[in-house]
């Protein structure tokens, strides 16, 4: 919760107490700190001893996480559509609009 706290109070800074002409500086800090980011978690993960059992349960746990909303998602724009969508008539005709 707290967050999303954060992200929403960083959220409403940027739109409307954040300078428009300090944008392209704020997008390269952000840039740096992603990067910075992704080193440190490299290497904590290359500190591990058990790495590769880590990486293949970790890779294991990323792929339910893609494919469940993935499949959920499809079936749910699927049904969605299927009961807004405007349909042709059974003769062949479109309905007119």
């Amino acid at each position: 919760m707290d967050i999303l706290l954060v992200m929403l109070a960083g959220m409403a800074v940027g739109r409307f107490l954040f300078p428009a002409k300090a944008k392209r500086g704020n997008e390269r800090l952000a840039l740096v700190c992603t990067l910075v980011l992704i080193f440190s978690m490299g290497v904590m993960l290359g500190q591990r001893d058990n790495f590769l059992q880590d990486l293949f349960s970790l890779g294991a746990a990323s792929f339910l996480m893609f494919l469940v909303p993935t499949v959920v998602s499809i079936v749910v724009v699927y049904l969605l559509s299927e009961r807004f969508l405007v349909k042709k008539h059974r003769s062949g005709k479109e309905d007119p609009q």
